[in-house]
């Protein structure tokens, strides 16, 4: 393994991390983000007409001008980072533009597919999609607001420590709390409520925790290089050293205890881990947090009900089809109806699948895009966290290198996660899917996440602004002396 990566500056790595000569102007590329944009309200549009055609509703001008609103909505983002941001890199917002538009379409189908649904209670169907659209543009308004405010990706890690307190309140807040503020919805205690609205604090304690992990590695680096016994090839940590491994080890599973939400603590637990292993390239603290994850995981698997079911389903959701396993079993009959096609947009079935908005937002995808759309929509994910590690590694600061790792890395891992459970590859856990689920807490803590993605792409690939060289001064010894006669 090489060594960890050094605090302070670091020689720029790759093409657009070199410093640019004076006179020159390094390109921006933000003509070909437009383009890009452009592209993806155009797919937008075409998916609208594909979902009202299959519905046999009439076609009129109001879905273009819908595109053509989806489209200016993202310019304004566009302007903000050209103003802002200028070298930020150009493939991030597209794929995110697309991310986000492909979720309204799904969210406006399947709205269309419940808009008779009766249920129990005597309550109908409350339409979605225009309340999504409204998260939208105050997610892009908050996304400029940190791209004008924050100049300097480096100024977060003064207050890493505040920013770790804040985010741990915020992860655990939702658990503690009574159940008139905190209400329990599918099984976990994860929203706020306050009056008419409900937020998740989770989305947002992930990225505070990002910050405060990135701000102390860095600070603390050698504490977690140095190296213990040597035990089958790898270089164990020191037993004093293993404090901060513990302490969110334990938040992990007090999130699973407290409040009964897998896929938080797992989500949590893996960035400590990949941030851990960036800052040390140590594999041995890899081994060991997945030990402690895997212990931790048993212990709540043999004590606690909810983890028992959702391992159940995991399992065999078939054992329960009608009661517990029905969701997780909708949704493979759902994935299994797209085949390698699709269903179609809009020709599918999305109201046989329990919270198919949100949590099963991908599953509603696979069945009407198929096996093909499936796969095109991870790859979207994958160039979104291709093109955000390539910014970490290429930026000149440490505390940048880890905080931008841990960002890509957060909205990748959490794609595994939702989708590795739709599709039962590991018990679902009920975590969103990143700019495609309803919900505006997710798409608000996204878009933040994004605009400190593109600071940091800025950084990396923006000039190096090059100190002019101080001309040597000659010794005291080297001057010339000049005899000068005192006037009498």
């Amino acid at each position: 393994m090489g060594s960890p990566i050094p605090v302070g500056e670091g020689t720029p790595v790759g093409s657009a991390a070199t410093s640019t000569s004076p006179g020159l102007k390094a390109p921006t590329k933000r003509g070909t983000e437009l383009v890009m944009l452009a592209f993806a309200a155009g797919l937008v549009t075409l998916a609208l007409i594909l979902v009202e055609l299959n519905q046999e509703r009439a076609l009129t001008m109001r879905i273009v001008y819908l595109g053509l609103a989806y489209l200016a909505l993202f310019a304004l983002a566009h302007l903000a980072v050209r103003r802002w941001a200028p070298y930020a890199d150009p493939a991030i917002l597209p794929c995110v533009a697309l991310l986000n538009g492909l979720g309204l379409v799904m969210i406006h189908r399947i709205d269309l597919a419940q808009k008779d649904t009766v249920f129990d209670d005597g309550t109908t169907w409350d339409p979605v999609a225009f309340k999504q659209v409204v998260w939208t543009a105050i997610a892009l308004s908050l996304f400029a607001a940190v791209l004008k405010f924050l100049s300097d990706h480096r100024t977060l890690a003064r207050y890493g420590y505040t920013f770790g307190l804040l985010g741990l309140v915020a992860l655990l807040l939702p658990g503690v709390l009574p159940g008139f503020i905190a209400p329990t919805i599918n099984g976990a205690k994860i929203w706020l409520r306050v009056g008419p609205l409900s937020i998740q604090p989770g989305e947002f304690a992930k990225i505070l925790l990002m910050v405060f992990f990135a701000a102390f590695l860095v600070s603390k680096r050698d504490l977690f290089t140095a190296a213990g016994r040597r035990v089958l090839g790898m270089d164990l940590p020191r037993a004093r050293d293993l404090g901060p491994l513990f302490a969110a080890w334990g938040v992990t599973v007090a999130v699973m205890v407290l409040q009964k939400d897998l896929g938080s603590s797992l989500l949590f637990f893996g960035i400590v881990l990949v941030l851990l292993y960036v800052a040390t390239e140590r594999a041995a603290w890899v081994v060991l947090g997945l030990i402690m994850f895997s212990g931790g995981a048993v212990i709540a698997w043999k004590l606690f009900s909810h983890v028992q079911i959702r391992v159940a389903n995991w399992v065999d959701p078939f054992a329960d089809y009608n009661d517990k396993g029905y969701q997780i079993a909708q949704s493979l009959f759902a994935l299994g109806t797209g085949g390698i096609g699709g269903a179609g947009l809009g020709a599918g079935r999305p109201e046989m699948i329990p919270e198919s908005n949100t949590d099963f937002i991908t599953a509603v995808i696979g069945e009407e895009l198929g096996f093909v759309g499936f796969a095109a929509l991870l790859l979207i994910y994958m160039i979104f966290a291709l093109r955000g590690l390539r910014s970490a590694i290429a930026v000149r600061d440490s505390f940048g290198k880890l905080l931008g790792g841990g960002l890509a890395f957060a909205v990748c891992f959490q794609v595994f996660i939702i989708v590795g459970g739709v599709t039962k590859l590991i018990p679902m856990t009920g975590i969103t899917a990143p700019f495609l689920s309803a919900g505006g807490s997710s798409l608000l803590a996204n878009y933040i996440l994004v605009a400190l993605l593109l600071r940091i792409s800025d950084a990396a690939r923006g000039p190096k602004v090059v100190a002019k060289p101080k001309l040597p001064q000659p010794a005291i010894a080297d001057q010339h002396t000049v005899m000068v006669e005192r006037p009498k």
